[in-house]
């Protein structure tokens, strides 16, 4: 059974993963942000499985609905967040070479982690 990683914006459960690749259910709380970041040896895909999500990408923001997706390309700066009163639940699939935690650069984060 997967396990549930408890975040101060929710929750994260790995999926599946392979050599390239990982996929994640995230649950993003009514009011979550994740921080501002960056990644070097990784791109990621969102799909908005439930909820609506705001989505800054460099210094774009815009909204996806249930059932869009959006891609982040390796050293893309991003964010998600959840400014609803509703559960946000987007499926994440990690590519790259190297697939770990410690591939994260942040900008800000609301929850003042480094």
């Amino acid at each position: 059974m997967n396990s549930v990683v408890e975040k101060p914006w929710g929750s994260f459960t790995i999926l599946n993963s392979g050599e390239n690749f990982l996929v994640k259910k995230i649950y993003v709380k009514p009011g979550g942000v994740l921080s501002l970041q960056s990644h070097k040896y990784r791109s990621e895909h969102w799909i908005v499985a439930k909820g609506q999500a705001e989505v800054t990408i460099n210094n774009n923001i815009s909204i996806l609905k249930e059932n869009e997706n959006i891609f982040i390309p390796k050293g893309t700066i991003h964010r998600m967040s959840n400014k609803e009163s509703d559960d946000l639940i987007i499926i994440e699939m990690w590519y790259g070479e190297r697939l770990d935690e410690n591939d994260i650069k942040r900008y800000e984060d609301i929850y003042e982690r480094v």
